[in-house]
């Protein structure tokens, strides 16, 4: 075996032009596919972290069949303080949950004493909500970095709308699920930047002054948002909770509570998905420039040692020895080329993580790229390029193993 190693990378040498074009054809194709991987995961990872970090968390769980019908905000659908309790217990049970927030969701009618429109708010507890939510408060654009008694976050759009301004009495009128009306007054204490997705326009109130404009006599949760200590480990805490969740049955004898990942709750999943179907094509390419440039290389090698190749089988050289020659030469070609394109991958990422390119996202400005790779889908890179090396080189292997030794000789 080592013989056919020394005869293949020999025949590469011979040939050094083709060999070096060759090459650096694979190798442009590894830097381009890991680079744009760990670029455009890298963007994906920061998107995903802003939303999920600014108002959904990690995983929500409401009462079974909340969701179905949360845009409609259910009163009657929120979470009594004894079904809180036993979640809570959960959650506490769990190694993966680094924090949660419980929320009151509520839809109500917003006044500036002038003009009135529609609006949705969140009762949160503020050092919950921040702990699950750590992005939130950063996106106050103006006014206090707090959710206090009294006050109320309200959306830029809206705010822009209604002309309020930091500091300005506001009202808020909602209905209980009596059907009863409440109003309560705030004053603006923060105009907060909106986001893309369901609830990335709301309001936020003192969970406390939730409670008391709907008029609850006791509070009560419309969700739960859940912060993960490794966001890598989502599905395994996810169907961990949910397992112990499940436990928990209503008087009809179904699940009591439902758990849903971000992506279920976040039309940002499809993008990511989209993403990852760009990956997938690009990988494509990959094989493609892989095969051709290998099938090519193997082609004319062939062609031009006809007369070698029908020396070495007059010799008594067998076929197998000689498939083997060619697929060794592919081979080769495939290691060389992946591994001088991961390194080189490597060190092009590298550069970019030291240059500390910068980029605005929304009105979020001077966000700092940092690109990663992750070592699985290098070695994946690495191994099809490999693999399609060596598939490449069959067809020109088996047509040099299967040559006529005469007339191989006699060929011009």
């Amino acid at each position: 075996m080592a013989n056919l190693f020394k005869i293949a990378a020999r025949n590469l040498l011979r040939y050094k032009r083709r060999t070096i074009l060759t090459l650096g054809l694979i190798v442009i194709g590894v830097v381009f596919v890991a680079v744009f991987v760990g670029v455009t995961d890298s963007f994906k990872s920061m998107m995903i972290g802003q939303i999920t970090d600014s108002y959904i968390g990690h995983l929500q769980i409401h009462r079974k069949g909340y969701l179905a019908a949360i845009d409609t905000l259910p009163l009657n659908m929120n979470l009594k303080l004894r079904a809180y309790g036993k979640i809570e217990s959960i959650l506490k049970d769990t190694p993966g949950v680094e924090a949660y927030s419980p929320r009151i969701k509520l839809g109500g009618m917003f006044s500036n004493f002038t003009e009135t429109t529609n609006i949705r708010l969140n009762g949160v507890d503020p050092d919950k909500e921040t702990r699950t939510s750590p992005l939130l408060l950063s996106r106050v654009l103006d006014g206090e970095k707090a959710v206090l008694k009294g006050k109320i976050l309200v959306p830029e759009l809206l705010a822009r709308g209604m002309k309020v301004k930091v500091g300005d009495p506001v009202v808020v009128i909602a209905t209980n699920k009596d059907g009863s009306v409440n109003g309560k007054q705030f004053q603006v204490g923060g105009i907060l930047e909106g986001v893309t997705g369901p609830g990335g326009r709301d309001g936020y109130v003192h969970i406390e002054d939730a409670t008391d404009l709907l008029r609850m006599e006791e509070m009560e949760i419309s969700e739960i948002a859940l912060r993960l200590k490794d966001f890598s480990r989502l599905q395994s805490v996810f169907k961990d909770i949910e397992g112990r969740l499940a436990q928990e049955k209503n008087p009809a004898g179904q699940p009591a509570f439902e758990v849903h990942t971000w992506e279920k709750l976040s039309p940002f999943y499809n993008i990511a998905r989209m993403i990852d179907l760009m990956t997938v094509f690009i990988k494509i390419m990959l094989v493609a420039i892989v095969l051709v440039s290998i099938m090519n290389v193997m082609i004319m090698a062939v062609y031009e040692r006809v007369r070698e190749i029908g020396t070495i089988a007059a010799m008594g050289t067998p076929p197998r020895r000689i498939l083997s020659l060619f697929l060794v030469e592919g081979f080769l070609l495939g290691v060389i080329g992946a591994i001088a394109g991961a390194l080189l991958s490597i060190g092009i990422i590298l550069v970019l993580n030291l240059s500390k390119i910068t980029f605005d996202f929304g009105q979020q400005t001077g966000l700092l790229l940092s690109v990663r790779l992750n070592p699985v889908d290098l070695l994946a890179v690495v191994g099809i390029v490999i693999f399609v090396a060596v598939a490449a080189s069959l067809q020109p292997s088996l047509k040099a193993a299967r040559m006529d030794p005469i007339q191989a000789l006699g060929h011009v």
